[in-house]
């Protein structure tokens, strides 16, 4: 039977991760919070934030932001695709969300919200 967590993103009872996803602190709380549904639709928001703002993984400043999305995406309720982001076949070149959304990462991070 799977380890059940409370679900932080999705809001209910569903199998838990089989460990933390990654070192430290912040990856006890991923593990004793956040179901492996919610983790793996992390992993395909990451890898969009990833090529939309074409962010270097060795970057520190990539590394923060990322860090800081992920947080956001996994411990509070509202998730803000990033500006000028549409879905691929979509044709608007506007893209969904924008708003207040992220803008890669500080001045450090590579692609500083410019789609490649």
């Amino acid at each position: 039977m799977p380890r059940m967590v409370k679900c932080s993103k999705l809001g209910r009872e569903m199998p838990g991760l089989d460990r933390p996803p990654i070192p430290g602190e912040t990856g006890k709380r991923i593990f004793e919070n956040v179901s492996k549904e919610a983790w793996e639709m992390w992993k395909k928001q990451s890898t969009l934030l990833i090529n939309h703002y074409g962010l270097a993984l060795a970057d520190p400043e990539a590394q923060k932001f990322l860090r800081t999305e992920m947080e956001k995406f996994l411990f509070e309720e509202m998730v803000v695709m990033p500006e000028g982001w549409s879905p691929e076949g979509s044709g608007d070149s506007k893209g969904g969300g924008g708003g207040d959304g992220a803008k890669g990462g500080g001045g450090g991070a590579k692609g500083g919200g410019s789609a490649k």
